[in-house]
């Protein structure tokens, strides 16, 4: 049987409402483990115990008295340190906001909230989510391997959650820093259409590239917390409006006739082998499940690669204006050379980034004429060992890094990144779809199937010493 810290939100839930166990229970065993390993894992800034036995306590009574509002409803989780809480500290990995005390809350610790989910704390990333921690910051640790990335910047939530210090845990995304951790950390990440989740709350590192989503160990899992999550916020000018669809009562459904995109010039130069054979395995696995596998062409990638940064990197500028140059000498040797960088980005170099931008999510779209997702690794190694990682904002290595993620991030495709096997030396593979915008029913029906056949995502870190 699976450890209790290991469980889905739908077991945990299911126990909840047969009064098997307790919110009370689980949120204790949670804050006696996070107290016991976090302290060489290193993913919590934050840990708040006595607010969370509250909101346990709360969520017990409802429960009992038949209040049940839904599969979050007493579940332990946590959320990147990025999200607005009120009069909880949000340091956005900086010095600069190290004692900031928000007055509100973020759109989506609202919706937690709303959902009866407990707060465990407030979740370990990198300086402003930008490539690199904050030097006085002690970086997570990936579980799997300590000498190994963790996926910036939503390291701690990866970290977190593979080694079962919360049940789900929440991520952002600009380049691809909900599928990198997950890769990494052999996690489902979810980034959303861009606008499906509100930003309110959240603090940008470039807003027209900003998403906010769920990484957890199940696909089941990412529907639950999308559930709660999605849906229009007046607040955020980015937010779409329409109606969540209920991604649950779809997932089931199976994937028989669903075209499945594969450019074997895309997804091999540069890839390991066994990340390669990985995703070749995963898509027989899909095949078998009656999807359809078709070729198909990638828009040509190389020039909108470059233009991360120049995309990126002035809006950064903007999201710090307030307190950068003029506290400089607080900021990390990263985040103050993308800073300095973005500054200097002239507007035409940044116009002709945006109108490339435009071309290639028109191009990437019309290739959904022909393939219902397109498939990719998750990341193109295994999670690479921490020495071999640039440290330059302006090392071209950077390109490579975000090869399979971050045009999503411009297009604003919805993608699901689920764990797809393991490298010779134990490290987490990954396989990535990528679907039509607000398709993100097709891509959770896509990743349960596969999880139906395989139990890649049933695999969990070795334990941590305490």
């Amino acid at each position: 049987m699976e450890p209790l810290h290991f469980l889905t939100l739908g077991e945990l839930a299911s126990r909840f409402e047969r009064r098997a166990i307790s919110p009370l229970e689980v949120t204790q065993h949670m804050l006696e483990r996070i107290d016991a390993l976090d302290g060489t894992l290193h993913s919590y800034v934050t840990v708040l115990p006595e607010s969370a036995l509250e909101e346990a306590r709360k969520a017990e009574v409802e429960i009992g008295r038949g209040g049940w509002r839904g599969p979050l409803h007493g579940i332990p989780v946590a959320v990147k340190d990025l999200c607005a809480t009120k009069d909880v500290r949000t340091t956005s990995g900086t010095r600069v906001y190290r004692d900031w005390l928000p007055d509100h809350d973020a759109c989506v610790i609202e919706k937690l909230r709303a959902a009866g989910a407990v707060l465990l704390g407030k979740l370990a990333m990198t300086e402003g989510a930008s490539s690199e921690h904050h030097p006085d910051v002690v970086p997570p640790l990936n579980p799997w391997d300590v000498g190994r990335w963790t996926g910036v910047s939503s390291s701690g939530s990866g970290v977190a959650t593979a080694a079962g210090l919360c049940f789900a845990a929440l991520g952002s995304d600009t380049g691809g820093s909900i599928r990198c951790p997950s890769a990494c950390c052999g996690l489902v990440g979810l980034k959303p259409t861009y606008g499906l989740i509100s930003c309110y709350g959240v603090f940008p590192l470039a807003p027209s590239l900003d998403h906010v989503g769920p990484m957890t160990r199940s696909t089941v899992d990412a529907a639950h917390m999308l559930q709660s999550l999605a849906g229009y916020d007046a607040r955020d000018p980015a937010s779409l409006r329409g109606p969540v669809p209920d991604y649950l009562g779809s997932i089931e459904d199976g994937i028989r006739g669903v075209r499945i995109g594969i450019d074997e010039s895309y997804i091999r130069p540069g890839t390991d082998p066994e990340v390669l054979d990985a995703l070749l395995r995963a898509l027989d696995v899909l095949s078998d499940r009656g999807a359809v596998v078709v070729e198909f062409t990638m828009p040509a990638l190389d020039e909108v690669l470059e233009d991360f940064s120049n995309l990126s990197y002035p809006e950064s500028v903007l999201s710090h204006a307030s307190t950068y140059p003029e506290r400089a000498d607080e900021y990390g040797p990263a985040l103050r050379a993308q800073l300095d960088a973005g500054a200097e980005v002239s507007g035409v170099v940044h116009a002709r980034a945006v109108l490339r931008r435009r071309r290639f999510s028109a191009e990437l779209s019309t290739c959904f004429d022909h393939v219902d997702l397109i498939a990719c690794p998750g990341f193109q190694t295994p999670a690479p060992p921490l020495s071999a990682l640039p440290h330059q904002v302006d090392d071209p290595c950077w390109q490579d890094l975000i090869k399979f993620t971050a045009p999503y991030d411009y297009s604003g495709s919805p993608t699901l990144s689920v764990p797809s096997g393991f490298s010779s030396g134990g490290l987490p593979l990954s396989l990535q779809l990528v679907a039509r915008h607000r398709e993100e029913s097709l891509l959770l029906r896509a990743g349960h199937a596969f999880e139906a056949a395989t139990d890649w995502h049933r695999c969990h870190p070795p334990e941590p010493s305490g």
